[in-house]
């Protein structure tokens, strides 16, 4: 019996790999354009992962949680573009990237330890909103940043010669620039994810678990919730770090615009729909998140064409409206997400009784 289980689930796990390896060749037979909404959807895991430390694990609401995507992103800007003529290699930038989010996180979480609920997400909130305001303002009189023209001209990710832009030729085979950057998110992608596992079987990771049930009763039982508090807040603002590092490099160009209030409760939403603080659920939240929007895009125009001939409603507003319409279904009918973890269904249904 066991030996059958053993199995089932080493043949599940081969099967899984090998459709991550075939995906991005799938998808480009369809575009490049689908392969890099694969990419983004890759990030928007790494970045839904680390959140979910802080939500998920240890039940901290963070409205502000793109603050620690832009401070990544800058970093590699400003390390690796020709702004300050620097062009450091990415296993300088990206520990220095997930460093100062690290310490942007600490920041963050000093203040608001002793907020909870409402009070500690306008919190978050407002320094999501400092974060993006300064990057757009800090061009004077000094030019760090260039203000809300952003920075260009930013270097791909390179392991020596090799360069993630352009195509490649590697074993008879033609690899695009986002089908090279595809397979380098799912390695830190599974990294990832490791990391979350370790830390949510771990004393750490329990301890969270204890301060997001009941905060009085774990320090009462010995825990030291401000630290750990912080420890939350640090950890998921260096995964932020890195993933804003990546999105620098894939893109080319970063502004305040992309670190924008709606990224962040996007990711929220990622976290939320999926199941907070179940590992599968938030990957499962954030894939259809990212994915379903420009399905619909993509989608919605042909559809109305064939069927009546002509566009009666505006793609953009049409889509937002049934992404928004699937979000309320969801969590009225799924309330602990779409894949929950069995503590946050079984807490639901005693809150229910």
């Amino acid at each position: 019996m066991k030996n059958g289980r053993f199995f089932r689930s080493t043949a599940g796990v081969m099967a899984g790999a090998v459709l991550l390896l075939v995906l991005p060749f799938v998808a480009a037979m369809g575009g490049q354009a689908w392969v890099r909404i694969l990419d983004f959807a890759i990030l928007y895991v790494f970045l839904a992962l680390g959140l979910n430390i802080v939500v998920g694990f240890a039940g901290l609401l963070d409205l502000g949680y793109i603050a620690f995507y832009a401070v990544g992103a800058y970093t590699w800007a400003l390390l690796a573009s020709p702004h300050f003529g620097l062009h450091l290699p990415i296993w300088v930038i990206l520990p220095i990237g997930a460093g100062l989010a690290c310490i942007a996180g600490v920041l963050l979480g000093s203040p608001t330890l002793k907020l909870r609920g409402d009070y500690l997400a306008i919190v978050t909130l407002g320094f999501g909103e400092i974060v993006r305001i300064f990057m757009n303002n800090l061009n004077a009189p000094i030019n760090i940043t260039n203000g809300p023209q952003g920075i260009t001209l930013i270097d791909p990710v390179a392991f020596g010669s090799f360069k993630f832009s352009g195509t490649t030729e590697i074993f008879g085979l033609a690899l695009t620039g986002p089908q090279k950057y595809y397979y380098l998110l799912i390695a830190l992608c599974v990294l990832v994810v490791i990391i979350n596992l370790r830390l949510q079987h771990s004393r750490i990771g329990r301890a969270w678990q204890a301060i997001r049930e009941d905060e009085v009763a774990a320090k009462a039982v010995g825990i030291n919730t401000r630290n750990l508090k912080l420890l939350a807040f640090a950890m998921g603002a260096s995964f932020g770090g890195v993933a804003g590092g990546v999105f620098s490099a894939m893109q080319g160009f970063v502004s305040p615009e992309s670190f924008s209030l709606i990224e962040s409760i996007m990711v929220l939403a990622m976290v939320v729909l999926g199941g907070m603080g179940h590992i599968p659920g938030v990957i499962l939240g954030a894939v259809l998140l990212s994915i379903l929007p420009e399905a619909l895009r993509y989608g919605v125009g042909p559809i109305q064409t064939a069927l009546f001939g002509r566009l009666l409603v505006d793609p953009e507003s049409l889509r937002m409206l049934v992404f928004g319409l699937a979000l309320v279904l969801v969590m009225r009918f799924r309330p602990a997400g779409l894949w929950p973890s069995p503590e946050r269904r079984r807490e639901l249904e005693e809150a229910g009784q």
